[in-house]
């Protein structure tokens, strides 16, 4: 993205939204220039554009309707969280006895609407 519409002026910043446990793209950027007049231009040409299969759909957004959110991890390169890493290490990790009661508790408790569920449909089957 920024290879191509450097081509317009300079670009000051850069996000382009990413699906966290993927890497993938969301399909949109939002993506600031040095000049604003460079970017009524760049909204005005590359609306409606095709790009890589995907139609462009560009808009100026005054600096006003601008969210300080809209810029967290602009300019920063990708870099994959090993999602399925860290949860398989919380699974794994060693649990306290009260974690361990606690956990026990909210089964049994689960077990006992279960079957008070049963009862009350005409099923007798204990667990």
């Amino acid at each position: 993205m920024r290879a191509y519409f450097s081509q317009f002026g300079t670009i000051t910043r850069l996000r382009l939204a990413r699906n966290k446990a993927t890497g993938k793209s969301k399909h949109y950027a939002f993506i600031e220039f040095a000049s604003a007049s460079v970017a009524t231009i760049v909204a005005e040409t590359m609306n409606n554009y095709l790009l890589f299969s995907h139609i462009l759909k560009c808009r100026v957004i005054p600096q006003e309707e601008c969210q300080p959110k809209m810029w967290v991890g602009a300019n920063r390169k990708w870099k994959v969280v090993p999602l399925a890493k860290l949860r398989k290490a919380k699974h794994e990790a060693k649990k306290s006895q009260e974690t361990w009661d606690k956990l026990e508790v909210k089964e049994l408790k689960r077990r006992s609407a279960k079957e008070e569920k049963w009862k009350a449909a005409g099923i007798d089957y204990s667990l």
